[in-house]
């Protein structure tokens, strides 16, 4: 629904995302945009939830935290235990882990490009937003083509079940590795599986071509400056530079496409820190030593991103072959990295969903894969400090522990990328706004621009609004006048 005021244009609910969120577009006396603002209403608390449990429920229990990025949660509370034990599982446990993590990017990928962020440009910017959903897409290109949508999307999804016990909510990753190892029969079953994702991925890789690269008016907005925000790109690497979805070191790249800082996960709170703001329940975290500035592009301002778009900045390339092929093609489109217009987002999103695909089939072929050495047990732990870190659909995702001597919970912080991708989703919200509405003339079609700029990001409402430590609330009692006569605080 957007319901304008005198000076004010709220959107509320934003459509097609995880979660609930809402937008509130300000305008000046004139009627154009003074700010824009992303409010995320929903506050769930799940550190609150994790103080005094055993350390090793967290990861069943934080895997509740969202019905979409439940693995990404699960495996990066399995290394956070791992990480405060002293724990380095077995290879096979590491192999069948990264297994289960590419599962869940090729379902959730898919979920994007065809449900979610999508079908704004496999339908038409342009058409009315009861027709701009999945829906829209059958009716556009058929029910054929929603059968493989559908059939692929439970794919990755199966792939998940296989490893994780569960499709949604996986139950497998336990201290030291998994639960249970897999057979020669569901190892066949993945690979045929994974064959069949890879001849999707394609299909969708010529299809973004078709409806976006080969579109005059979705080309533009590729190379449209006002949909162009600079920050501090973060993602995880391997040992060769090259991008890893669930291991490997914190890479942050500079807004001059430089490497700013190339980090191990227990270094990751000496380069990052978190600003909270009085009107969201969702943190904006920003580079320690540059500081926050506000809602302003980097390099004045220390902002980060996260996500496929920022995987695409930091990495020297895609580690499997067909994958690297579409990397080549992203960046001879944009010239030079980093690649900073959000649309670009849409387009990494897809070369990962044929990175995961061809990741996936490589790791169905590993002779590791079957072996029944799947779990490490430590009889005397060295407590510490964890950190699990992954790269989740959206961006990097950050677990951290704290134990007490009895091996309790003492203090939690989840850092979701939806969080990380805070500070540049309210920037392009306000970019977008400012360019639907002139001297107070906006229209449907404009405004939905708002929406689309937003949900380029793919944000999860759900996984990014918590709280760290102790939480104030305060109630506010109003006369018939609507002015203030008494403030509460709980």
């Amino acid at each position: 629904m957007k319901v304008q005021r005198e000076n004010r244009i709220t959107i509320d609910p934003v459509t097609r995302l995880e979660g609930h969120g809402k937008i509130d577009i300000f305008m000046d006396d004139e009627g154009n945009v003074k700010n824009a603002y992303l409010q995320v209403p929903e506050l769930r608390g799940f550190e609150r939830f994790c103080i005094g449990r055993l350390v090793e429920d967290l990861p069943r229990i934080t895997s509740n935290i969202c019905g979409v990025c439940s693995p990404a949660h699960h495996l990066a509370s399995a290394k956070a235990v791992d990480s405060l034990l002293g724990i380095r599982p077995p290879v096979a446990a590491h192999k069948l882990r990264e297994l289960m993590h590419n599962g869940y990017i090729i379902a959730d990928h898919i979920l994007n490009f065809y449900f979610l962020g999508g079908p704004d440009f496999l339908v038409g910017i342009n058409r009315k937003p009861s027709e701009r959903n999945v829906m829209g897409v059958l009716k556009k290109y058929g029910m054929e083509v929603g059968r493989k949508v559908i059939e692929h999307r439970a794919y990755g999804q199966k792939i998940v079940e296989i490893v994780g016990g569960k499709s949604v909510h996986p139950v497998t990753g336990i201290p030291g590795g998994l639960s249970k190892p897999m057979s020669k029969a569901q190892r066949d079953e993945i690979e045929k599986m994974a064959r069949s994702c890879i001849d999707f991925a394609e299909f969708t890789l010529r299809l973004y071509d078709e409806v976006i690269l080969q579109n005059a008016d979705n080309q533009s907005l590729l190379s449209d400056k006002d949909f162009e925000i600079r920050a501090y790109d973060v993602g995880l690497v391997d040992s060769d530079g090259n991008m890893n979805l669930y291991d490997g070191n914190i890479r942050i790249s500079g807004p001059d496409g430089s490497t700013y800082a190339t980090i191990k996960a227990d270094e990751y709170f000496d380069h990052i820190s978190e600003k909270v703001m009085e009107w969201s329940y969702v943190k904006f975290p920003y580079i320690r030593r540059i500081g926050w500035k506000g809602l302003t592009e980097a390099p004045e301002n220390g902002m980060v991103r996260v996500g496929p778009l920022a995987r695409m900045n930091v990495t020297k390339g895609m580690a499997t072959p067909k994958a690297q092929e579409e990397y080549k093609r992203l960046t001879k489109n944009f010239k030079s990295k980093p690649i900073n217009n959000i649309f670009a987002y849409h387009w990494a999103r897809l070369i990962e969903l044929m990175y995961s695909s061809e990741r996936v089939l490589e790791l169905s072929l590993d002779k590791d894969i079957t072996s029944n050495e799947v779990r490490k047990i430590v009889k005397e732990p060295d407590l510490r400090e964890g950190f699990g870190i992954v790269e989740a659909a959206r961006g990097t995702l950050v677990h951290w522990y704290k134990p007490t001597k009895d091996a309790l919970v003492e203090a939690v912080d989840f850092i979701p990328p939806t969080t990380s991708n805070n500070p540049a989703m309210n920037i392009s919200i306000r970019k977008a706004a400012s360019k639907a509405i002139r001297k107070g003339q906006v229209d449907e079609d404009s405004l939905n621009m708002v929406e689309v700029a937003m949900r380029t990001y793919d944000p999860c409402m759900a996984c990014a609004s918590h709280i760290f430590g102790e939480s104030k609330y305060e109630i506010r009692l109003f006369d018939h006048q609507a002015r203030i006569k008494r403030k509460l605080f709980t």
